[in-house]
């Protein structure tokens, strides 16, 4: 185990060794989850998508349900309007007011 320290920002560098392990490089995507005990940080899978394939309102409902913090979900309903879709016709998770 190792101790690191949180930057400017909430940065945290991976110690070179573990990088390597798990070949993580810069704009390697992570997933952050909240755990009882602590934070568990681990490499993410991601497969390339074709946006051309989903509808403007699946899209909608990707933005809409993929958001970590309240102001996520503002910024993503502002963006769904700028798709020129009403936010509240797609089902959703609402965040409280």
């Amino acid at each position: 185990m190792q101790t690191v320290l949180i930057g400017k920002r909430g940065t945290v560098v991976i110690p070179a060794k573990i990088r390597k392990r798990y070949r993580l490089d810069e704009g390697s995507p992570m997933l952050i989850e909240e755990r009882e005990e602590g934070i568990l940080m681990r490499p993410a899978v991601t497969t390339p998508v074709e946006v051309e394939i989903y509808t403007p309102g699946r899209l909608a409902e990707f933005f809409l349900n993929n958001v970590m913090t309240r102001e996520g979900y503002l910024e993503a309903r502002k963006d769904v309007a700028n798709m020129g879709i009403d936010p509240d016709t797609i089902d959703h998770i609402r965040w409280p007011a």
